[in-house]
């Protein structure tokens, strides 16, 4: 939960105009400053000489095995780096051929078929999805009646559809099939896909929109979801080494990287099945995400349309709800617009950002549930080597506590069903331990009430009620609420 909460607020981060930097420094100089200029999210003042670490130091530090870095710019993959190993237990490298499980980035790439279809007549976005839908509809609401969900809908997550997200499928489970899936039926590990409020009324992001996109394209086409992609996006892009084969054809397996616990241990089976294939089944490498940044600056540039027009390719930039698109998510306006998707996967943590006009662009996959983290660091890097003016770090103040006012804070506390966690003294320090996953971080006060934690810029606000008891805490300016609870 912390670490899919930074992946969706690193695509509102404020922006500059992105610049080149001067043509004399070599790329191999350029390279080695990312690699030794990686920066925390937040910088606690008086500490500033520690706030340039090491990339295999910081992957020792986040116990993450392996990452993999492709560069765009001028319109074409600059360099690409691999750096540990496919587990934390071998010795063979990762390298530009190894595979990550994309995740949430799927979505963007998966968008890119239903806007073909599109584009060739085939689907139209202002239309009723239960016009293209066979063998199951969306199902019927007051939300719905007289307000349809439609395909822009269901791109822009304004659909007012249910489910979140996927936990996947570990190996050995039963895998459902789309249908069991989207009518949330057993051996699906989530809910049933319905609306829940009026399309087009607000955004939330919902991985159910995109898993209904996926059936709406099978549907359309006649094929199955991985041919339509194979056929109309991944080959003619030239993304060589991707597939959305749900689960991994074993021809792929000797350049899978494995994903990894917080703890470093390995995912038990090596990784999970998605048969949400659209929305978290992509199985790549950051070049051949690369080469869809670069494919969507050219075809807005009318240089190359392999997938599709220019004009197409406008309107699926054009922001929505939410500084959304058909898509990718929006920032920045004119020649600063960039468009962007994190993922998050059991085990995988990666990040994809291009700017629409100015040639460059980064892809960053780990394997490992701490990966984002990293990757916050590293995207820090190289938009201060770069000259971007983005992800730029938070200096803090710390303020001291006693332990008897640290103790107030203790306890357990819930967002919901499924996601709780601990809130400890340990060493006079408040840390936090996220009960769904294991994961721990300590918080550093910045008032009586407020925490913050350093590697991702987390702050907590407590909540105390009138008898100044604690009684819960928020995250992301009031977006999480969570609750103070007994054991």
């Amino acid at each position: 939960m912390k670490y899919h909460f930074l992946l969706i607020c690193l695509a509102f981060l404020p922006m500059a105009k992105a610049q080149c930097q001067p043509a004399g420094q070599a790329l191999e100089e350029r390279i080695q400053q990312i690699e030794n200029r990686l920066t925390p999210s937040i910088i606690i003042a008086g500490q500033e000489e520690d706030d340039h670490l090491n990339i295999h130091d910081r992957m020792k530090h986040h116990k993450v095995p392996g990452l993999s870095i492709a560069f765009v710019n001028d319109g074409k993959i600059e360099w690409a780096r691999g750096y540990g190993y496919l587990s934390s237990d071998s010795l063979a490298p990762v390298d530009s051929l190894t595979l990550f499980q994309a995740a949430s980035i799927s979505k963007p790439v998966a968008a890119l078929a239903a806007l073909r279809l599109v584009q060739e007549g085939q689907l139209q976005l202002d239309q009723d999805v239960n016009t293209y839908l066979k063998g199951w509809q969306v199902e019927a609401s007051p939300f719905t009646e007289g307000h349809p969900i439609t395909l822009e809908h269901l791109l822009t997550h304004t659909a007012g559809l249910t489910v979140h997200g996927f936990g996947g499928y570990a190996q050995g489970d039963s895998v459902p099939t789309l249908i069991q899936v989207l009518n949330g039926e057993k051996p699906a590990n989530s809910d049933k896909i319905v609306p829940d409020t009026f399309p087009g009324s607000i955004w939330r992001y919902s991985g159910g929109g995109y898993t209904v996109m996926q059936k709406i394209v099978e549907d359309a086409t006649g094929e199955s979801f991985p041919t339509v992609m194979q056929k109309r996006v991944l080959a003619p892009i030239g993304m060589e080494h991707s597939t959305y084969q749900q689960p991994l054809p074993a021809r792929y397996h000797a350049h899978a990287s494995i994903g990894h616990r917080p703890d470093g241990e390995k995912v038990e089976g090596n990784w999970h099945t998605y048969p949400e294939m659209a929305a978290a089944g992509l199985w790549t490498t950051p070049s051949d995400l690369a080469r869809y940044i670069i494919e969507v600056q050219r075809s807005l540039k009318g240089e190359s349309n392999k997938v599709l027009s220019r004009e197409m390719t406008e309107q699926m930039l054009t922001s929505h709800l939410g500084d959304w698109g058909l898509g990718p998510s929006l920032a920045g306006a004119a020649d600063s617009l960039r468009f962007s998707h994190g993922g998050s996967n059991e085990g995988y943590k990666c990040q994809m950002m291009g700017f629409a006009y100015l040639g460059q662009g980064v892809v960053l996959m780990s394997n490992s549930d701490n990966g984002i983290a990293l990757i916050g660091e590293v995207m820090r890097a190289i938009s201060d080597v770069y000259g971007w003016g983005l992800y730029t770090p938070t200096k803090k103040e710390v303020v001291k506590l006693e332990p008897e006012q640290l103790e107030r804070f203790v306890g357990k506390y819930r967002l919901d069903e499924e996601v709780s966690l601990n809130v400890s003294v340990q060493n006079g320090q408040l840390w936090v331990k996220q009960l769904w996953d294991g994961a721990e971080y300590e918080l550093y006060p910045e008032s009586e009430l407020s925490f913050f934690e350093t590697e991702e810029g987390i702050v907590f606000q407590f909540n105390p009620n009138e008898e100044s008891d604690i009684v819960g805490f928020s995250v992301f300016g009031g977006a999480y609420q969570f609750e103070k609870i007994d054991d």
